[in-house]
């Protein structure tokens, strides 16, 4: 009889788990924060109205900045036009008005920051959005 090996968990695989739980989360949250209900949301960019599993988890600076990928400042329910078109001035001007003068610059700044996460950095944050998430259907 084989004894089957412990599951190794990637820095890749885990990231990709953290994002799923993350990227609903932020949908989520933003549902709530606009509309005051979790199934539909205000995209962050045009402000149209979608369900929200014809949403994203959109980024102002790109996801592949790793420094910023899960900043929570920089990721907002976007409709899936305005990700696709990058809608960045729209967009910089929403997180203004969320967060004040300044955040746009703070956020391209810290994208130049190298980040290279490790394992129990990125269980740590799957955990987190876990109980975020839980948290928000309480809401809900």
């Amino acid at each position: 009889m084989k004894i089957p090996k412990p599951e190794h968990k990637s820095v890749k695989k885990l990231k990709k788990e953290v994002w799923d739980i993350f990227s609903k989360y932020i949908r989520m949250r933003d549902c709530l924060r606009t509309r005051g209900v979790l199934t539909d949301g205000n995209c962050i960019s045009c402000g149209a109205l979608r369900p929200i599993n014809n949403c994203d988890a959109g980024h102002f600076i790109s996801r592949w900045y790793g420094s910023t990928l899960f900043d929570e400042r920089n990721v907002h329910l976007q409709c899936k036009r305005c990700n696709n078109m990058g809608e960045t001035l729209k967009y910089r001007r929403a997180i203004i008005g969320l967060y004040g003068e300044g955040i746009d610059v703070e956020l391209e700044d810290k994208a130049t920051e190298t980040k290279q996460f490790t394992i129990p950095e990125l269980e740590e944050l799957k955990e987190t959005y876990k109980e975020k998430v839980k948290e928000l259907l309480k809401e809900g």
